[in-house]
């Protein structure tokens, strides 16, 4: 490969949120210059995992991830997925109070995900059991019986009532009302290491992406219906408009004040390490 060519390589899951940001890299619909982006798609455990031996040089991850990879990774000031009054919730066959599913077994994505952080924040760390399950097989493992209740992120948030489930908790309406700030879902981060003129060349392009996203919405969200898993192209819409809006384009200082609340709590919790100075590459 020729020297003035610069890979970049980007993990990002098989989302309809992801794949409308990343549109334009995705289709070279936008200039990069010497940079030729590849897209490895991954659920977000996943990627939270591989994160940890800094194996891509840009890749979306849990905020909750964070702490683990600070000082390989660096977030990205473009690219959040933010939970604004709506976020992952817990669901159940039955309707039920918060407080029964203490000690009961709860299907979850993932021990690094955003999600999980925010549980056990709300429900208590060590009070109920947890089974880690693949995130599109929750609804179907709450439906059947084989576990209590199941925490569902993605847009299982917004059909989890075809399983004839319903809603325990929205975590992230929770932590609105504990805190007044939106709940800070996923972001992307940059290897520290591509150096400080890579790092501010690469986020430009991120939100050149997104912008092309919105500029030209109905050819993303045509793009972004392949990866809907059962989404028509309302409910797609819908699910691309919760969290692909302002606060993907920039945290804005609100959104920064989440990240830095959330990791903080976690930390106080003993939930996470110290997450450091927490700065946002734009």
């Amino acid at each position: 490969m020729p020297e003035s060519i610069i890979p970049i390589r980007v993990g990002h899951s098989p989302d309809p949120d992801d794949a409308f940001m990343f549109y334009a890299l995705a289709k070279g619909t936008i200039d990069t210059g010497p940079y030729r982006f590849s897209h490895e798609m991954a659920d977000i455990e996943t990627l939270n995992r591989r994160a940890e031996s800094g194996e891509l040089e840009v890749t979306a991850i849990s905020i909750h991830a964070y702490p683990f990879v600070h000082e390989r990774y660096a977030l990205l000031g473009c690219g959040c997925s933010m939970g604004d009054g709506y976020g992952p919730m817990v669901v159940a066959r039955e309707p039920v109070m918060l407080s029964d599913l203490r000690g009961k077994t709860i299907a979850v994505p993932g021990e690094r995900t955003t999600a999980f952080l925010a549980l056990n924040l709300c429900l208590g760390a060590g009070t109920f059991k947890y089974r880690v399950v693949m995130f599109d097989e929750i609804p179907g493992e709450v439906a059947a019986g084989r576990v209590d209740a199941g925490l569902i992120i993605h847009e299982a948030q917004l059909t989890y009532k075809r399983a004839g489930l319903h809603k325990v908790v929205d975590v992230a309406e929770w932590w609105g009302e504990q805190t007044g700030l939106p709940l800070p879902l996923g972001g992307n981060v940059i290897r520290r290491d591509l150096g400080e003129r890579r790092l501010h060349e690469v986020a430009a392009l991120l939100k050149a992406s997104v912008k092309y996203g919105l500029a030209h919405r109905d050819e993303a969200v045509a793009y972004a219906l392949e990866f809907g898993r059962g989404l028509d192209l309302a409910l797609a819409n819908r699910f691309i408009g919760m969290y692909v809006n302002k606060w993907t384009l920039d945290y804005g200082e609100r959104g920064r004040a989440a990240v830095r609340t959330l990791l903080r709590r976690g930390f106080e919790a003993g939930l996470v390490p110290e997450a450091g100075e927490i700065k946002f590459v734009c």
